[in-house]
């Protein structure tokens, strides 16, 4: 039998404990033998819970219990969860982790201890919820040269996005819904910045490449200047807007963004709506693959991050793979990334328009007044904003290649 710790009793942790118990028998059987919560760590009481008897507020009984041979990491943050998660490895005991924060921050150095000490750090729930996304990459398409990754990976931003598209919502309205609904925190700053797709993306990144990437060099932008003007757009196009997190890593260079992306109905990330995640993966051999799923929730993550707990005992005695080295390998400058621009401008701008971007296709929208859309022709991001900056645009989208 193999006895497990879990740090944080919130909604992830608390998962995870539900679905060891709720398939304990199919976990055994898939681990080689039963898999046991030990301890719980949380500062709270939970008194009625059915694994009250669990719960200790020490972290020393777990660090110091050689009984204890995995420990799972669901407190989030990169303080305390930092400090506990790498003491563990140091104590030669494998973790499991949902958290993108701390992978992101110090992916490099916890996998380096993780090898040292023969023990395994696995975090398949820290990008895309359930979607089973690092184990295929790392273990299904080894005979792959992965050379892009892009995902949809926020589904608060999803929802609101979906929101908008379907019933015209202005941005506001739509992440109030989302936020009563319980898809957006109360401080949704992370998920509408984009700063919390960029860390998945940057994890993703190191991964494929096997290097280092700092999810603060990549470029980011979010949706909270996206408009129901912009829909009008895109709905009398045929056509979707999504926030996209992307890299590309071809010839030892790598290019990695996030930011909102109109999409055509041939893309396959065309039908993601709601509060789904999808990733789409381009092997140099399989060619796209798509994996789609739950991005959140309690029992998706916790589904993952107990898997990872079946892998950790499943493969105690086998060496782990080091995933990514400390080398750094910083993006290229995001303003050399070359794209078509969906643009919106006065109408009486358009003669002008026409003259600064070359065989501009111009678009009405019915709703919209006094107004034009129009796609550019390809242009670097530095090309792109040196001729916007003689026009007041009103706004601009990426247009994403269909892959």
């Amino acid at each position: 039998m193999s006895k497990i710790a879990v740090m944080g009793y919130g909604t992830v942790g608390s998962g995870v404990v539900e679905v060891l118990d709720m398939n304990k028998d199919l976990i055994a059987s898939n681990a080689g033998e039963e898999v046991e919560v030990k301890y719980i760590l949380d500062l709270r009481e939970f008194p009625g819970d059915p694994f009250e008897d669990k719960i200790v507020h020490d972290v020393d009984l777990i660090m110091e219990d050689p009984e204890v041979s995995v420990v799972v990491e669901t407190m989030g943050g990169t303080g305390a969860a930092y400090t506990f998660v790498k003491r563990a490895l140091e104590n030669g005991k494998s973790v499991c982790t949902s958290n993108k924060n701390l992978i992101a921050a110090f992916g490099s150095e916890l996998l380096a201890i993780a090898r040292e000490k023969n023990v395994r750090l696995l975090f398949e729930a820290a990008v895309g919820g359930g979607i089973p996304i690092i184990r295929s990459v790392n273990e299904a398409l080894t005979a792959d040269k992965i050379d892009c990754v892009t995902g949809i990976l926020n589904g608060t931003c999803n929802y609101i996005l979906t929101k908008m598209a379907r019933e015209g919502a202005e941005f506001d309205a739509a992440l109030k819904e989302a936020q009563e609904n319980g898809f957006a925190e109360a401080d949704p700053a992370s998920d509408i910045e984009g700063h919390d797709s960029c860390r998945k993306i940057a994890i993703m990144a190191s991964l494929i490449s096997g290097k280092n990437v700092d999810f603060e060099n990549i470029y980011t932008e979010g949706i909270d200047k996206i408009t129901s003007e912009d829909f009008k757009y895109a709905d009398s196009l045929g056509m979707k807007i999504k926030l996209f997190s992307e890299c590309i890593y071809e010839d030892g260079k790598l290019k990695a963004i996030t930011a909102p992306f109109i999409i055509d109905r041939d893309h396959p990330l065309y039908g993601i709506d709601g509060v789904i995640n999808a990733v789409c993966v381009h092997g140099n051999a399989v060619g796209d693959l798509v994996f789609q799923g739950a991005g959140a929730g309690k029992l998706p993550t916790a589904s993952a991050v107990t898997a990872d707990i079946v892998d950790a005992v499943k493969n105690k005695e086998a060496s782990h793979k080091l995933l990514w080295d400390a080398t750094q390998l910083k993006p290229e400058d995001a303003k050399k990334y070359s794209y078509r621009y969906f643009i919106r401008l006065n109408e009486a701008d358009k003669e002008k328009a026409a003259d600064i971007f070359k065989d501009c296709e111009f678009v009405k929208a019915a709703g919209v007044d006094s107004e034009i859309g129009a796609f550019t022709s390809e242009i670097t991001q530095e090309e792109f904003e040196t001729a916007a900056s003689s026009l007041e645009l009103i706004s601009f989208i990426r247009l994403s290649d269909t892959k």
